[in-house]
Protein backbone atom coordinates (compact mmCIF):
# COMPACT_ATOMS: atom_id res chain seq x y z
CA UNK A 1 0.00 0.00 0.00
CA UNK A 2 1.35 3.04 -0.82
CA UNK A 3 1.42 6.15 1.19
CA UNK A 4 -0.92 8.14 -0.32
CA UNK A 5 -3.03 4.81 -0.22
CA UNK A 6 -3.10 5.37 3.28
CA UNK A 7 -3.64 8.42 3.36
CA UNK A 8 -6.64 7.91 1.41
CA UNK A 9 -7.65 5.22 3.71
CA UNK A 10 -7.33 7.35 6.56
CA UNK A 11 -9.44 10.21 5.19
CA UNK A 12 -12.20 7.55 4.28
CA UNK A 13 -12.62 5.90 7.38
CA UNK A 14 -12.98 8.61 9.83
CA UNK A 15 -15.60 11.41 9.48
CA UNK A 16 -12.82 14.24 10.65
CA UNK A 17 -9.32 13.38 10.53
CA UNK A 18 -6.64 16.40 11.78
CA UNK A 19 -3.18 16.05 10.18
CA UNK A 20 -0.97 17.45 12.79
CA UNK A 21 2.39 18.32 13.90
CA UNK A 22 2.11 16.30 17.83
CA UNK A 23 -1.22 14.72 18.59
CA UNK A 24 -4.37 16.17 19.79
CA UNK A 25 -2.99 15.66 23.59
CA UNK A 26 0.62 17.15 22.70
CA UNK A 27 0.36 19.31 20.02
CA UNK A 28 4.06 19.63 18.92
CA UNK A 29 3.22 23.87 16.76
CA UNK A 30 0.96 26.31 17.36
CA UNK A 31 -1.24 25.69 14.53
CA UNK A 32 -1.66 22.15 15.74
CA UNK A 33 -2.71 23.50 18.71
CA UNK A 34 -5.30 25.94 17.83
CA UNK A 35 -6.74 23.73 15.85
CA UNK A 36 -7.08 20.83 18.27
CA UNK A 37 -8.41 23.85 20.85
CA UNK A 38 -11.54 24.76 17.88
CA UNK A 39 -11.81 21.15 17.34
CA UNK A 40 -12.61 20.16 21.05
CA UNK A 41 -14.12 23.35 22.00
CA UNK A 42 -17.04 22.32 19.20
CA UNK A 43 -17.10 18.79 20.94
CA UNK A 44 -15.75 16.84 17.54
CA UNK A 45 -14.57 13.42 17.72
CA UNK A 46 -12.04 13.08 15.58
CA UNK A 47 -8.62 11.89 14.88
CA UNK A 48 -5.17 13.14 14.94
CA UNK A 49 -2.55 12.02 13.02
CA UNK A 50 0.83 12.64 13.76
CA UNK A 51 3.08 13.90 10.83
CA UNK A 52 6.22 13.82 13.21
CA UNK A 53 6.32 10.16 13.51
CA UNK A 54 6.52 9.60 9.94
CA UNK A 55 8.07 11.45 6.89
CA UNK A 56 6.66 9.80 4.38
CA UNK A 57 2.78 11.07 5.21
CA UNK A 58 4.52 14.46 6.65
CA UNK A 59 5.63 14.99 2.42
CA UNK A 60 2.68 12.82 1.94
CA UNK A 61 -0.30 14.91 2.94
CA UNK A 62 1.50 18.19 1.28
CA UNK A 63 1.41 16.31 -2.07
CA UNK A 64 -2.63 15.00 -1.66
CA UNK A 65 -4.32 18.20 -0.94
CA UNK A 66 -1.96 20.33 -2.79
CA UNK A 67 -1.82 22.59 0.24
CA UNK A 68 2.32 23.48 1.82
CA UNK A 69 1.83 23.62 5.14
CA UNK A 70 0.62 21.48 8.42
CA UNK A 71 -2.14 20.91 10.07
CA UNK A 72 -4.48 20.11 7.78
CA UNK A 73 -8.18 19.28 8.52
CA UNK A 74 -11.01 16.76 6.83
CA UNK A 75 -13.97 16.40 7.28
CA UNK A 76 -16.32 13.71 5.33
CA UNK A 77 -13.48 12.97 3.17
CA UNK A 78 -13.19 16.71 1.93
CA UNK A 79 -9.96 18.86 2.56
CA UNK A 80 -11.26 21.85 4.45
CA UNK A 81 -7.70 23.96 5.11
CA UNK A 82 -5.41 24.55 7.45
CA UNK A 83 -5.36 26.27 10.82
CA UNK A 84 -5.90 30.34 8.99
CA UNK A 85 -9.01 29.20 7.24
CA UNK A 86 -10.36 27.07 10.07
CA UNK A 87 -9.88 29.40 12.74
CA UNK A 88 -11.77 32.05 10.15
CA UNK A 89 -14.46 29.47 9.53
CA UNK A 90 -14.89 28.69 13.16
CA UNK A 91 -14.90 32.57 14.14
CA UNK A 92 -17.83 33.28 11.37
CA UNK A 93 -19.70 30.28 12.86
CA UNK A 94 -19.04 28.70 9.49
CA UNK A 95 -16.89 25.34 10.78
CA UNK A 96 -19.90 24.63 13.05
CA UNK A 97 -22.41 25.06 10.24
CA UNK A 98 -20.02 22.81 8.03
CA UNK A 99 -19.89 20.11 10.03
CA UNK A 100 -23.80 19.61 10.47
CA UNK A 101 -24.48 19.71 7.10
CA UNK A 102 -21.79 16.64 7.03
CA UNK A 103 -23.49 15.13 9.91
CA UNK A 104 -20.88 15.69 12.22
CA UNK A 105 -22.15 15.85 15.65
CA UNK A 106 -21.13 19.76 17.36
CA UNK A 107 -21.82 20.32 20.74
CA UNK A 108 -21.32 23.96 21.05
CA UNK A 109 -23.00 26.49 18.85
CA UNK A 110 -21.96 29.40 20.11
CA UNK A 111 -19.38 31.24 18.48
CA UNK A 112 -15.71 31.86 20.87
Amino acid sequence: MSIQDTISNEIATNDVVLFMKGTPQFPMCGFSGQVVQILDYLGVPYKGINVLENDQIRQGIKDFSNWPTIPQLYVKGEFVGGCDIVREMFQAGELQTHLTEKGVPVKAAAKA
